[in-house]
Formats: structure tokens, C-alpha cells, sequence
């Protein structure tokens, strides 16, 4: 009855994010700021619920932050440090689901048949008292995704405070940059 359940859980995220794809593809401009507060602001007076639903909701279908941290600075320019607040909230709610349901997915074992050599040198460098650094370095560079090495970190079981701490550090100082530019724009 587990291996159904998984099987299922498995088939609907693979749909769903092969859905935002396909949305995406065909009209690449919802991932815009631009497009997110328009979007957002159609709710009057329920954009902040709708904006923190998506902010949260965003993490599990592996899309990135950028645009929702940029769009929540330009629908609330007012309050920045909420959006940031939200934003920080939403990405340590996304890593932490990553880190703690990577086996749940089931690419692990998959992974590790494929890429063992990599996910040996992974194991190494995550288990490793620099692991933070590695952590922090990949949350801060804008061009890889967050959610790829919070993933990887849960299925080498790399302790979980060096993974919050790693990230938390990395993205703040992303976001932080996003929210000012996003607010500006």
C-alpha cells in the first residue's frame, strides 16, 4: 500500500510540474515579476494570502524564488520587509521538504545507480565540516537552483542545521539584493 501511495504522490508532481512546464513553454511570461504581480494583484484584497500561498507552494513544483521575491517588492513596495520575511519563509519551507522528502520521491536509489561516482564525491563534500560552505556558496550563486543541492543533501543525509544554516545565509543575502532591485524596478 506505501509503494501505491508513492507511486501516486510520484505520478501527480511529475504531472503537475510537467503541466508548469508545458504552461511555460507556451507562454514563458508567467514567470516574470511583471506577470506575478499582475497576477497577484487580480486578488484585491486577498494578495497577501495568494502571495504567500504561492511563495510556499512555489518551492514544491522546483520553481524558482527570483521572480516571486521581485514581484512581492513590487506589489508591496511599502512593506519590504515582509516580502523579505515571506520570501526567507517560503524558501526555508521549500529547502527543508526537499532535505526531509528526498527518499520519499525515490531518486535516490536511482541516483546512486546512475551517478555513483558523483553521489560518493557528494556524500563526501556534505558530510564534510566545510558542508556549510558548499551549502552557502550554491544558495548564493543566482544561476543553479537552491532546491537542487537541498535535495541532493537529503538523500546523503548531510545534517540538517548545516543545510538551514548553509542556505538561510546564501539566499538572505539574495533576496535581500531582489527585494531592494525589486522594489526600485
Amino acid at each position: 500500500m506505501i509503494n501505491l501511495g508513492k507511486k501516486i504522490f510520484y505520478t501527480l508532481w511529475l504531472v503537475m510540474v510537467i503541466l508548469f512546464l508545458l504552461l511555460y513553454l507556451k507562454n514563458p511570461e508567467i514567470a516574470t515579476p511583471e506577470y506575478i504581480e499582475y497576477f497577484i494583484k487580480s486578488y484585491g484584497d486577498e494578495m497577501l494570502m495568494v502571495y504567500i500561498g504561492l511563495t510556499f507552494l512555489r518551492g514544491l513544483f522546483l520553481i524558482p524564488s527570483t521572480p516571486f521575491v521581485v514581484g512581492g517588492a513590487m506589489i508591496f513596495p511599502e512593506q519590504l520587509f515582509m516580502v523579505l520575511t515571506i520570501s526567507m519563509t517560503g524558501i526555508m519551507f521549500s529547502a527543508t521538504t526537499l532535505y526531509y522528502f528526498s527518499d520519499i520521491l525515490g531518486f535516490s536509489t536511482y541516483l546512486e545507480k546512475k551517478h555513483s561516482i558523483s553521489i560518493h564525491n557528494w556524500k563526501y563534500r556534505l558530510r564534510s565540516p566545510n558542508a556549510i560552505f558548499y551549502v552557502l556558496g550554491w544558495s548564493f550563486f543566482p544561476l543553479v537552483p537552491t532546491d537542487l543541492i537541498c535535495y541532493v543533501a537529503g538523500i546523503v543525509k548531510m545534517p540538517y542545521k548545516y543545510l538551514f544554516i548553509g542556505v538561510f545565509v546564501g539566499e538572505l543575502t539574495l533576496v535581500i539584493i531582489y527585494v531592494y532591485f525589486g522594489a526600485n524596478l
